[in-house]
């Protein structure tokens, strides 16, 4: 009886990342070392790209007996039947250990640790990412081998795609019984892109060979005191704390002009030094701070959407996204519908404000508006109309978007400023109730309206022993529902029990 058995893999990928590529090159790689190959695909609906699985099965030609008959091979990754996952993405990871593709007995599951965010990850109320350590930790659990590091990064790095850092990673961790020249043939023998895949292959290879090493951390480095252009921020003992400033300070850089990093850096260096005392807890608010100060300051404005759909980086990463040759045209549609309210802040404050109230003023341009309009941004006309849009950066910080923005921001850190000389938890709390407020025009609006709602409670009594326990409370209820009855409920039942509270001491 022929014992002998196929080996099984399955690969799980986007749309766009080459996964069928990278079937087909172990489909060669398995048929130039002996081996009879198999592969099939079945298209999946994720709510990303679309997710699909490649499935491969490799049998042995030495294992095939003198005119007998042909192995049966199968067409679908069956539950504990698989010798090898491939996952692009790391809930892809996730989603094959639930469906039972991953084995602790035989499976070796191999990983990228980016992440693309699922839609309902990046349409919560609230931080809706799934905790990316656990799944790793899941990985580590449920496979016989796990292998796991950012592919994207080196793919991104090496001007290739992630199927070339994936390939890599597979030889280098020595997952299939195949030499290093067999893999890079395979490449060679496609024909496309051949240095640049070559090039991800190797950075894959060594790091999954373990010679690519870890980042080090800013400790590590020595990295003490924080600079940035023109200014020096000592005092920031957390790692996390100095990895966000830096990153406020290269988005701040980015959105606007160096400038305004120093902005940036200005308006949280008296927090430097006020929670330079107070421990652990001080570095947490300093944190929290720097995260949501850079967001505040690098709102979404018009000119903002303009800059980054017309940036290169922006027609690279679409082109790659779907899988276009050199030589294809692609050609990419925007739908843009601006409101009064957004043309009026991307305006000059006293004329955008003079619009808003001017009733025939605004009617007019909203009767201009009312239409949404498809803009080609790949189109001579279309580029040029949205290049106008963003050439009003420069003149960014007279409009009356900024305005309010700033004046708001302003009296946030204030509020946190006054709550951390009474409870850093508090104003911890006080620190994140700036992530309600993102976006633009209706979404903004909803949002600042809870941020005043859930400020004015806790502002009546920022003493209270439970005023930072309140904060969570209302926080998590506001990031429920886009309606904010769960918020309205919550309020109202803590306004009760306060006013209970007072008359029972008055009693």
């Amino acid at each position: 009886m022929n014992t002998a058995r196929p080996i099984n893999i399955a690969i799980l990928a986007m749309g766009g990342e080459g996964g069928g590529v990278l079937a087909d090159w172990l489909v060669q790689i398995g048929e130039k070392d002996g081996y009879l190959a198999q592969t099939t695909s079945v298209p999946g609906v994720s709510q990303r790209t679309g997710a699909t699985i490649y499935y491969l099965e490799l049998f042995p030609r030495s294992a095939l007996r003198d005119r007998g008959p042909m192995p049966v091979l199968g067409l679908m990754p069956m539950p504990g039947d698989v010798d090898l996952v491939v996952a692009s993405e790391l809930m892809e990871a996730g989603r094959a250990i639930q469906r039972g593709l991953v084995t602790p007995d035989r499976t070796h599951l191999l990983a990228s640790t980016h992440r693309v965010y699922s839609m309902t990850e990046r349409t919560a109320l609230g931080d809706g990412r799934v905790d990316a350590e656990a799944i790793v930790e899941g990985c580590k659990t449920a496979a016989l081998r796990f292998t796991g590091f950012d592919m994207a990064r080196l793919a991104e790095a090496n001007k290739s795609v992630i199927s070339a850092a994936l390939l890599g990673a597979i030889a280098g961790s020595q997952a299939l019984p195949f030499a290093r020249e067999t893999y890079e043939a395979a490449i060679r023998n496609d024909g496309v892109g051949v240095d640049a895949s070559l090039a991800a292959f190797s950075a894959g290879y060594a790091a999954a060979e373990g010679r690519g090493g870890p980042d080090k951390t800013p400790s590590e480095r020595g990295d003490r005191t924080l600079s940035v252009p023109g200014l020096a921020l000592p005092g920031i003992r957390s790692d996390e704390a100095r990895t966000l400033v830096m990153t406020g300070v290269e988005r701040t850089a980015d959105y606007q002009d160096n400038s305004y990093a120093r902005d940036f850096v200005e308006r949280l260096r008296p927090f430097v030094t006020l929670t330079e005392p107070m421990g652990d807890g001080g570095q947490q608010l300093l944190s929290e701070l720097a995260r949501q100060l850079a967001l505040g300051m690098t709102y979404e404005d018009t000119v903002r959407v303009a800059e980054l759909k017309i940036r290169g980086t922006r027609f690279d990463r679409v082109r790659a996204e779907v899988g276009a040759a050199p030589d294809q045209i692609v050609e990419i549609a925007e739908f843009m519908h601006p409101r009064v309210e957004e043309i009026a802040d991307t305006m000059p404050a006293a004329i955008g404000r003079w619009l808003l109230r001017n009733k025939p003023a605004r009617t007019l341009v909203a009767q201009l508006t009312s239409r949404g309009r498809m803009v080609r941004t790949t189109s001579l006309r279309g580029f040029l109309l949205l290049y106008c849009v963003a050439a009003l950066k420069p003149f960014r910080r007279g409009s009356l978007r900024h305005d309010r923005e700033i004046r708001f921001l302003t009296e946030w850190l204030e509020a946190v400023r006054r709550a951390a000389a009474i409870d850093v938890s508090l104003a911890i709390g006080l620190a994140h109730l700036r992530n309600l407020v993102k976006g633009y025009g209706d979404t903004c609006e909803r949002g600042r309206s809870r941020y005043q709602a859930i400020h004015s409670f806790v502002s009546e009594d920022l003493h209270d022993p439970s005023a930072a326990t309140h904060l969570r409370t209302l926080i998590a209820a506001a990031e429920k529902d886009e309606g904010g009855a769960a918020l309205r409920a919550e309020i109202d039942r803590l306004t009760s029990a306060r006013r209970l509270k007072t008359a029972n001491v008055g009693n």
